[in-house]
């Protein structure tokens, strides 16, 4: 998507203005104008010189964003610049002088006239002076807010009125009708003809015409500021990038800006300083603060080897690092992006607004014609029937319309990056709030991902940690995953493994060595059985670990049992609750996991889950995903690499910060802090926005329907009728109310559970088929790893279409779609190193 900042635009009608114009040019396949920050997306293959010169055809003015020559320098210094708040300084100015003016014409025109206010005795008797006078500082008032005729009338010119032609149209007519006014009185004042002054006196509505301006201007003030605001967590962001870094060239330290840093460069971060890119650690070791990406406010203690993030701050320790990504490729300025982003992204719900202000305003204006036309034709003075009209004119606000979405969309968004969590699009915003069902990926995202010994049961006559250190010895020289788990555990308790030889590791069996002269061995049940004789108690205690989804480990010392080690990929402790809270929020709980359905179901059982779907391959999960969807509305959490296709396919993709480039890249919701509760937290911040922006379009919609009726005389019989002054004070209003309530998110607690509703849940059936079985009696599968490559051989098969693979009771259960030959199904496990004992 390339961004474009525009300029001129003052309302919703001048932002689908620019939107029909783009749209128009060949190559141009979407475009998205963003009215709250001056800025445009387009996609496709036209060239920015054939859009731009869309954009100024129609009236306004457009340029590249970041077209400088330093890209990293340039784009953060425009984006930064394109935030800043220019409009309210400039309204403020316009402004004061304005009331300025208003104060002495209203002294004259309504404190004279009404309450008898002293005025020089040349004004009291010479009512032509006076009415000159209103003209005059009527014209100071429009000369000051000459940007809402030359903006209105051009826009009118180009046959695209706006809001700026609503409020020239209708401050002109006042002017002009009392201008006409202002001459007539003077003839009648030449005649000698009082009765007729008095009465053209009446007809003067300088005054209105001065305050419409006056008022507009306060509501557009107000709306400025108010806009300004919505901006400040992205503001925020932008501030957090230092500007400069301490980089080692030829062994020397040098301060150089933090652009010219390039990667692979070394650089240094003492205490108390912001860290400048993203790296990873070399030498030295400290604690960092990352609330400013992940909103966590714990350091994060960090050694040689553990990657660094741009715009965190080392609180304690040196820290010697290489830099990995710069410039626009650091984790900040993806997050700046992609806040950038949803701004600059239209939700669907902004399309019925979108459609309502392209034809609002000369709607509008033909109405406030046509109320006109009927007043003069009712029998109405001319003078009456005028107001009516500049009353219609002024109360209309296309502004409140067009934004009740996007202000609505940028306080939320910047809320979540605030608080670790970035939605990609305003689409993804909107559209978090609405899932049915979430799928989460097992590894990784209700677990940890990372094995650890969770039990630890010495056989009789030997301790904890001389079986820790026999495992440790033995494990030692072992690549296998779980290995890493009992040294990570050895190590935490300071045990030294001892030195063995003539290791030997017996694929789908366990493990063998010499420690002296002791052998030692480890692996399954199966294996060790045939090597020592196991305690019935000791085995049943193994069999219960395994039903609650741990992988027993058994070890022997010489001819006897010296224990069993379980290890488990446990679940994260916040998991359990995130799960309950979206359950209590409506929503169906998926787990998916390619482990087999008994450890599938003691996890999900932990966790709390609605549903287990195991065995699923990486690969199927996009497929499980695409049956799901048929459900109802999906989110897929994930983070893996091979979690990808599956993000994509789901109406929701969210993806866990600390998982892998592709699948943030694949994601519409990214979570920075890992965590499972920031899930419901997002869908909880997703519905406030949605909800804010519904109240928003109501109260833009309610203000019009009521307002227009009201400023046209339609109640009148019901004595409610509105002067054109008080038009414009509710117009001003209008906006400022939308942009206010929009405010209101950035008090909105996402992590607070108390008041979550259930959605309308549907009734899930589970589809029911009858499916031919048979069950394989397998040997020398000893953990997860075994029972995946099982499955995946038989699952090869084109007849089968399913497989569930148990180690720990040595089968594995196949579904089939067709016939298979049992001697088929054999030879694909034995091929792949495991003997198959039995097929029933």
């Amino acid at each position: 998507m390339k961004q474009y900042d525009v300029t001129g635009m003052s309302c919703a009608a001048c932002s689908a203005n620019v939107e029909k114009a783009v749209s128009k040019v060949p190559g141009v396949t979407s475009c998205s104008v963003s009215l709250l920050t001056n800025s445009m997306g387009v996609e496709g293959t036209a060239s920015p010189q054939d859009v731009i010169a869309a954009v100024v055809q129609a009236g306004y003015g457009a340029s590249e964003k970041g077209s400088a020559s330093s890209p990293a320098a340039a784009n953060r210094a425009a984006a930064e610049d394109a935030l800043q708040d220019r409009e309210t300084p400039v309204l403020k100015r316009r402004l004061l002088w304005s009331l300025g003016f208003l104060a002495v014409l209203m002294y004259f025109s309504m404190g004279h006239m009404m309450w008898g206010w002293p005025v020089p005795e040349f004004f009291a008797e010479n009512h032509v002076a006076m009415g000159l006078l209103q003209l005059l500082l009527t014209a100071a008032v429009m000369v000051i807010n000459q940007k809402f005729f030359v903006s209105g009338f051009k826009s009118l010119w180009h046959r695209a009125p706006n809001m700026d032609t609503l409020v020239a149209l209708g401050s002109s007519a006042a002017f002009i009708y009392s201008t006409y006014a202002l001459f007539a009185m003077t003839d009648a004042q030449v005649r000698g003809d009082h009765e007729a002054v008095m009465a053209h006196m009446m007809d003067l509505y300088f005054e209105s015409a001065a305050m419409i301006l006056a008022l507009i201007t306060v509501g557009k003030m107000l709306e400025a500021r108010s806009k300004g605001k919505t901006t400040d967590a992205l503001k925020g962001l932008m501030k957090l990038a230092p500007q400069t870094a301490t980089v080692v060239r030829d062994s020397a330290e040098i301060q150089i800006p933090v652009e010219q840093v390039r990667e692979g460069d070394i650089f240094v971060v003492r205490p108390g300083e912001n860290i400048p890119v993203d790296g990873v650690v070399m030498e030295g070791g400290g604690a960092v603060n990352e609330s400013a990406l992940t909103g966590e406010s714990i350091p994060v203690d960090k050694e040689a080897g553990d990657p660094v993030s741009a715009a965190t701050q080392n609180q304690s320790g040196f820290l010697k690092c290489r830099a990995t990504r710069v410039g626009e490729d650091t984790t900040l300025s993806q997050i700046i992006r992609m806040v950038s982003d949803a701004a600059a992204t239209k939700a669907p719900i902004a399309k019925v607004a979108d459609k309502v202000s392209g034809v609002f305003v000369p709607a509008v204006i033909a109405i406030a014609v046509v109320t006109t036309v009927v007043w003069l034709l009712l029998g109405q003075p001319l003078g009456y029937a005028l107001a009516r009209g500049i009353s219609v004119l002024v109360i209309s606000c296309p502004c409140a319309l067009g934004l009740a979405t996007p202000v609505a969309i940028m306080v939320g968004s910047g809320m979540g990056a605030k608080n670790g969590i970035l939605f990609k699009t305003a689409v993804s915003l909107e559209e978090t709030g609405k899932v049915e069902i979430v799928a989460l990926d097992k590894t990784g995202t209700i677990t940890s991902g990372e094995p650890r010994v969770t039990d630890i049961l010495p056989a009789p006559g030997v301790s904890e940690e001389e079986l820790l250190t026999l495992a440790c010895s033995l494990e030692q020289k072992s690549e296998h995953p779980l290995a890493r788990a009992v040294l990570e555990k050895a190590g935490e308790q300071g045990i030294q493994a001892g030195e063995v030889t003539e290791f030997r590791a017996l694929p789908g069996n366990g493990l063998t060595a010499q420690l002296g002269d002791v052998s030692l061995s480890g692996g399954s049940l199966t294996f060790i059985r045939s090597q020592v004789e196991i305690p019935a108690s000791l085995e049943e205690q193994a069999l219960q670990l395994a039903e609650q989804g741990k992988t027993p480990l058994f070890f022997a010392r010489g001819q006897q049992l010296a224990g069993v080690i379980a290890v488990a990929d446990v679940i994260k402790e916040d998991s359990p609750q995130a799960v309950r809270e979206m359950r209590n929020m409506g929503i169906r709980v998926v787990m998916l996991t390619g482990d087999n359905q008994r450890t599938a179901k003691a996890i999900g059982a932990q966790a709390g889950v609605d549903e287990v779907i195991a065995g699923v391959l990486p690969d199927g999960k996009e497929s499980v995903i695409r049956k799901l969807k048929q459900q109802g509305r999906v989110a897929m959490v994930g983070d893996g690499i091979n979690d990808a296709p599956a993000l994509t396919r789901a109406d929701i993709g969210i993806a866990i910060g600390a998982g892998a480039d592709v699948a943030i890249d694949a994601a519409d919701v990214v979570l920075m802090r890992s965590r499972l509760s920031d899930v419901p937290a997002a869908i909880r911040l997703s519905r406030a926005t949605l909800r804010n922006i519904h109240e928003n379009l109501f109260w833009a919609f309610f203000y019009n329907t009521i307002g227009i009726p009201l400023a046209a005389g339609v109640f009148i019989p019901l004595g409610l009728t509105l002067n054109p002054m008080f038009g414009a004070a509710a117009m001003s209003l209008s906006s400022f109310c939308v942009v206010s309530n929009a405010l209101r998110l950035n008090w909105f607690r996402m992590h607070d559970a108390s008041k979550d509703k259930l959605l309308p849940t549907k009734k899930h059936h589970k589809e029911e088929s009858v499916a031919m079985e048979k069950t394989l009696k397998i040997e020398g599968m000893m953990c997860p790893h075994c029972e995946a490559r099982v499955k995946g051989v038989l699952e090869a098969l084109p007849e089968v279409e399913a497989a569930t693979v148990s180690h720990t009771a040595g089968t594995a259960v196949v579904t089939l779609k067709a016939e298979v030959a049992d001697a088929a199904l054999k030879k694909a496990v034995e091929d792949a190193g495991y003997p198959v004992t039995e097929i029933g």
